[in-house]
C-alpha cells in the first residue's frame, strides 16, 4: 500500500509532441522519457488551452479556461481569487514547491484592493499561482534597446558567478551567449548562432542547474507528501546550446516541414498577419529553418539527459514508489510548418503537446506501457492530481476532467482499448492584442481574439471579427486547407459554432458555492415561506402547509 503520495510534475517549454522519440521522431533519441511513457500512460491527444506561455500555464495551474481565469495573454494577472494547484492540493495535505518556470504576473490591483501586502506570506503565494515555496526563475533574461526583461535577479546568476561565469548578466553573457570563430560574443537570440556552443559548460546550464536544484529539493522534503513542480525553461529560445547538444543533430536527414504553396494563396487575414511577422518569415526559409532545428534537438536531448539523473535521485531517496510523474508542455513551436514561427494560432505543431503520466500505485498496472488516443487537455491535471491524492475535486471551479479512470480503468486484457472519457471537444484560445497587426486589423485589447473548437475531425477557429478558419484533419490531417469561406461546409461550421455558444454559456463562472450547495438550496424557498403563484393556502401541498395564527 501507498502511504504516502507525491507528485512530480515536469514541464518543459516551448516543446513540440514530435520532438520525443516516443511520440514518433526518430532522429532524437529521448530514452528516460521513453522509459516513463513504457511505466505510464502516453496520450496522443492532449491539447493545451492557451497557445502562449502565460495563459497556458495559468490553464495548467487553475484548471480552467483561459476565459474563465482572465489570463489571457503573457503579462496579464491570474486574479487574486482563483484556487490554483497549490490551493486544491494543500487540501489534501501536499506541500507545493516549484523549481524553474511558471510565467505568472501578480494581480497588484486585486491584492492592493483586499489589503494584502505583495511582499507578505500570502502576497507571495498570491502573486506566483501559489507557488510560493522553492526557487522561481522565468529564465529570460535578456537585455535590449529599452531596458531588460526578466524582473528580479535569479538565484541562478548568483551560481553562474561562483562558477567563474562574471558579469552583470551571466545569463545573457554566458549561458545563452557564444563566441563566434573569430571570438566575438554573439546573442544566442540570434538564430544565426545556433551552430555555436554556449558559453557554459552543459553542467552549468539551466537544466543542469534547474535538475540539481530539483534533486537538492527531493532530498530534503522529509517524510510529508509533496508536489514539486520542475519546470524547465528549454527548449524554448534562446537557442543556444551548451556542447556537445549544440552539434548533435547537425549535418542529419530533418524531418520535412509541413507546408505547401496553396496555404498562401488568398490565406484568412490573421494567418495572413501571423506569417509576415519576423519569426514566420524567417522560419520559412528552409535554410534558415534547418539551422535552428538541430540545436532545438539538441536542448530537447539535453533535458533527457537531465531526466535521467532526475529520476535516478527518486530511486536513490526511496520516493520511486511514492511519486506520481507528469511529463507535459505549455505549447508547442512551428518550426516553419504552414509558414509560420513561434506559436500562438492553432495548428497541432502548437496546440498538441506531449503528456505523460506514469502512476506508481497497484491501480495502474493495467493500463502501464498504453496509448491513450482519448481528447484530453491541460485542464484535465488539476482534477487528476487532486483525485489521484485522496482529495475531492473542486467542480465548482475545475472546469476538465479526472484522467484517474484511464489511469486506473482498463485491465491487462483490454489496455490496447484504453476509452476512458466522454469529451465531444476541446477548446483552446488565443489573445493577439500584444501583436502588432491587431490595430492595423482595427482590434483593440478587448477584441482581438481567437477560439478554437477541435471534435476530433473539424477544427473550428472562430476569429472575432472576421470569417472562422476549418479544418478538416480527417480528409486533411496535415491542416493544409482552410474550408472556413467554402460554401459546402456551411452546416458543418453552423454545428460547430453552436458547440461553441453551448461551450461558452457552460463555463464555471459560479464559483461560490459547491454543487451539494446548490442541491441543498433546493426547494427551501417553498419550506421558508415563499409560496408563490398559489391562490389559497387549500392549494399547498401539505408538506409545507403551517398552522394559521390564532387572533389574540
Amino acid at each position: 500500500m501507498v502511504t504516502k503520495k507525491n507528485i512530480l510534475f515536469i514541464m518543459l517549454d516551448q516543446l513540440r509532441a514530435d520532438a520525443l522519440s516516443c511520440y514518433g521522431n526518430s532522429l532524437v533519441d529521448t530514452p528516460h522519457i521513453d522509459r516513463l511513457a513504457t511505466r505510464g500512460v502516453k496520450f496522443s491527444r492532449c491539447y493545451i488551452q492557451g497557445t502562449s506561455c502565460g495563459n497556458s500555464r495559468a490553464s495548467y495551474y487553475t484548471g480552467r479556461h483561459v476565459r474563465s481565469h482572465g489570463a489571457s495573454w503573457n503579462g496579464w494577472a491570474t486574479r487574486t481569487d482563483e484556487l490554483t494547484l497549490a490551493d486544491h492540493l494543500g487540501a489534501c495535505g501536499l506541500n507545493t514547491y516549484l523549481m524553474g518556470k511558471t510565467h505568472m504576473k501578480p494581480d497588484l490591483a486585486g491584492m492592493d484592493r483586499l489589503g494584502i501586502e505583495p511582499q507578505s506570506e500570502l502576497g507571495r503565494f498570491i502573486s506566483n499561482a501559489g507557488f510560493s515555496q522553492g526557487e522561481r526563475d522565468d529564465g529570460l533574461h535578456t537585455v535590449g534597446s529599452g531596458g531588460g526583461y526578466g524582473g528580479v535577479e535569479p538565484a541562478y546568476f548568483d551560481y553562474l558567478r561562483r562558477q567563474g561565469y562574471h558579469a552583470s548578466n551571466p545569463w545573457a553573457q554566458y549561458a545563452n551567449a557564444m563566441e563566434d570563430e573569430a571570438g566575438v560574443l554573439r546573442n544566442g537570440m540570434f538564430l544565426k548562432h545556433g551552430h555555436l556552443p554556449a558559453r557554459v559548460d552543459k553542467i552549468h546550464s539551466e537544466t543542469a542547474y534547474t535538475t540539481d536544484r530539483a534533486i537538492d529539493m527531493i532530498s530534503q522534503m522529509g517524510a510529508d507528501s509533496w508536489c514539486l513542480h520542475v519546470s524547465y525553461i528549454k527548449p524554448h529560445w534562446p537557442l543556444a546550446a551548451p556542447a556537445p547538444y549544440h552539434q548533435m543533430y547537425r549535418g542529419m536527414d530533418l524531418p520535412k516541414v509541413n507546408k505547401c504553396a496553396a496555404e498562401k494563396q488568398n490565406p484568412h487575414p490573421l494567418y495572413h498577419a501571423f506569417m509576415q511577422q519576423t519569426h514566420s518569415k524567417t522560419y520559412a526559409q528552409d535554410s534558415r529553418r534547418d539551422h535552428a532545428l538541430p540545436t532545438y534537438y539538441g536542448l530537447v536531448k539535453e533535458i533527457d539527459d537531465n531526466l535521467g539523473r532526475l529520476f535516478e535521485s527518486l530511486d536513490k531517496c526511496g520516493e520511486s514508489d511514492n511519486t506520481l510523474i507528469v511529463l507535459s508542455s505549455d505549447h508547442g513551436d512551428y518550426f516553419g510548418d504552414h509558414w509560420l514561427g513561434e506559436k500562438d494560432l492553432f495548428h497541432d505543431p502548437v496546440t498538441r503537446v506531449p503528456l505523460i503520466v506514469m502512476d506508481p500505485t497497484p491501480a495502474a498496472d493495467g493500463s502501464r506501457g498504453t496509448t491513450c488516443d482519448e481528447l484530453v487537455c491541460a485542464i484535465d491535471l488539476v482534477p487528476t492530481l487532486v483525485e489521484w491524492a485522496g482529495g475531492t475535486p473542486q467542480w465548482q471551479w475545475l472546469e476538465g476532467q479526472s484522467l484517474v479512470p484511464i489511469l486506473h480503468g482498463p485491465s491487462p486484457k483490454n489496455a490496447a482499448t484504453n476509452t476512458q472519457l466522454i469529451r465531444p471537444y476541446v477548446v483552446a484560445e488565443c489573445d493577439y492584442s500584444a501583436m502588432d497587426f491587431a490595430s492595423e486589423l482595427g482590434r483593440n485589447s478587448y477584441n482581438s481574439r481567437m477560439t478554437m473548437l477541435f471534435d476530433g475531425r473539424y477544427k473550428y477557429i472562430h476569429c472575432l471579427g472576421f470569417s472562422p478558419m476549418l479544418y478538416d484533419l480527417q480528409e486533411d490531417p496535415q491542416e493544409r486547407v482552410d474550408l472556413g469561406r467554402d460554401q459546402d461546409y456551411s452546416v458543418v461550421r453552423s454545428q460547430l459554432t453552436e458547440q461553441m455558444v453551448d461551450w461558452s454559456a457552460g463555463l464555471k463562472n459560479r464559483v461560490t458555492g459547491s454543487e451539494s450547495m446548490a442541491e441543498q438550496r433546493k426547494g427551501k424557498s417553498d419550506q421558508q415561506g415563499i409560496l408563490i403563484g398559489y391562490w389559497q393556502s387549500n392549494d399547498v401541498p401539505q408538506a409545507l402547509q403551517i398552522e394559521p395564527e390564532v387572533p389574540t
